[in-house]
């Protein structure tokens, strides 16, 4: 049988699936395509689940989502930083605990690095965007230098995962090899990409092209990570290197502690804690600052999206003037391999649900050929979220921390979560580290460290690393300092 007559009986094959799914129009540039460009369209045409499509256009596309909030919502506890670390003997239990299971090896860590740095002006991965105060070091190297100082503190190797998008996998791939991995070893880091979505018509719910040879895909959101954890082989890695947990945290927080003693020690043995996913927040510094918030339905921990809190709930306080729901996600989680085992499932679907989004996306019009750019969100967009897990957990904990201790994001060229933003909070953590041992550093009128200062993972994971190391007395006002 000949490649010719090969291609044809495929291309039939293919026709009767779109036709019966109503998506036939993904053929209609095929017989003006090269060779090659046609096995490339059959490919991604076959990769597709139809039928999920079609399940998602019934329930998604043809309305609005008009899923409201559960009646009897109320803000989620959680547990105060301060107690929980405190030298008593509860806060010693939680870390003597946590420290016990990373120097026993089953910790791992998954940076979720799909993102661009479009926003930021920055042509490439997010990951590679240069993110410290004085010396510029990029988002990966943040978290290498954690990694290497964590494995020299506890005696251990502490594998690395990293999920990647379509768009950027070789990129972040080709970024690690030209930095020769930071100094970690090749075989202890697992790069994969994140799975894909066709973006569809939001009027007609047919699916567009890209090109003429290309379907207009997105990633599937960050709730992704856990089918690619399964599909990648990441979870058999894990599971053959003896990781029983997973410490979850997304690139652009270079602040973010990704190895915590005593916040593993909660998730692990809390009593409110079932030991499958807990989370980290900070205090919302406002009832409009778009992050998630952390609230509680029917005994369940969940995540509400900061779109979908009204306004009277988002702006309501308790009698002291603090925000009522006031827990706000920083996507910093643990999980446990065996709950994404689970979640993962032995089929082709995972247990979270598709969220649909409407936005602008470029493509092919498959009347004329010509391309569209469109001035308004013209498609829905499928999307999972890695925070819809927490309702599947039995029980499940939040961890306060302090947003000048761990968060400090980069996700906008200028004003909030701005690296502006991200250099002030680096600089005031390390000017309060230096403080507590007896160093004078300089503060303007607002109380933020009127210097650059930058203090590597390799010199000090946490505060009382600096016992050891020979600092200054004092820091000049507005002087840069590598540490």
């Amino acid at each position: 049988m000949s490649d010719h007559e090969t291609t044809t009986i495929d291309v039939a094959a293919v026709r009767r699936a779109l036709e019966a799914h109503g998506q036939e129009h993904l053929l209609r540039f095929h017989d003006e395509l090269t060779p090659d460009q046609q096995r490339s369209l059959l490919e991604q045409i076959e990769r597709l689940d139809l039928d999920e499509l079609a399940g998602l256009l019934g329930a998604h596309a043809a309305s609005a989502e008009t899923a409201g909030l559960p009646d009897d919502l109320e803000p989620a506890p959680y547990h105060s930083r301060a107690e929980a670390a405190s030298d008593d003997e509860i806060g010693q239990t939680h870390r003597k605990r946590g420290l016990d299971l990373i120097r026993r090896g089953v910790l791992g860590l998954f940076t979720v690095a799909g993102g661009q740095g479009t926003r930021l002006g920055w042509n490439g991965p997010k990951g590679t965007y240069p993110a410290t105060v004085v010396t510029g070091k990029p988002l990966f190297r943040c978290f290498a230098e954690q990694v290497i100082a964590a494995q020299r503190k506890y005696g251990i190797t502490i594998p690395w995962y990293i999920m990647t998008s379509p768009q950027n996998d070789a990129a972040t791939r080709a970024f690690f090899t030209d930095n020769n991995c930071f100094g970690l070893l090749r075989q202890n880091i697992t790069i994969f990409p994140q799975g894909t979505m066709p973006s569809v018509d939001a009027e007609t719910g047919r699916v567009l092209l890209a090109d003429r040879d290309s379907i207009a895909l997105n990633p599937d959101g960050h709730g992704g990570a856990i089918l690619a954890l399964r599909e990648s082989g990441a979870l058999d890695d894990m599971r053959s290197r003896g990781v029983e947990h997973i410490s979850y945290f997304q690139v652009d927080n270079p602040m973010t502690r990704i190895v915590d003693p005593v916040f593993l020690g909660l998730h692990a043995g809390a009593t409110d804690s079932s030991g499958e996913m807990s989370s980290k927040m900070v205090a919302r510094r406002s009832a409009d600052e778009p992050v998630g918030v952390f609230a509680r339905s029917g005994g369940r921990t969940m995540v509400v999206e900061y779109s979908d809190l009204p306004p009277d709930l988002a702006a309501a306080t308790e009698p002291d003037g603090s925000l009522r729901f006031i827990a706000g996600s920083i996507a910093v989680h643990l999980i446990s391999v065996a709950f994404a085992e689970q979640l993962a499932g032995s089929g082709t679907d995972a247990a979270l649900p598709f969220h649909r989004a409407r936005k602008k996306v470029p493509h092919v019009d498959v009347e004329t050929g010509s391309s569209v750019e469109p001035e308004e969100p013209n498609a829905v967009k499928f999307e999972k979220f890695i925070f819809d897990a927490l309702t599947l957990a039995s029980s499940s904990l939040v961890l306060e921390t302090d947003r000048t201790d761990e968060f400090a994001p980069i996700k906008n060229g200028r004003g909030n979560d701005s690296p502006a933003t991200s250099h002030q909070l680096q600089s005031d953590r390390a000017g309060r580290w230096l403080e507590a041992h007896g160093v004078e550093v300089p503060r303007d009128a607002a109380g933020h460290v009127d210097a650059q200062i930058e203090i590597s993972p390799l010199t000090a994971l946490e505060m009382e690393d600096l016992v050891a190391i020979d600092l200054p007395r004092l820091v000049g006002r507005g002087e840069e300092l590598v540490l």
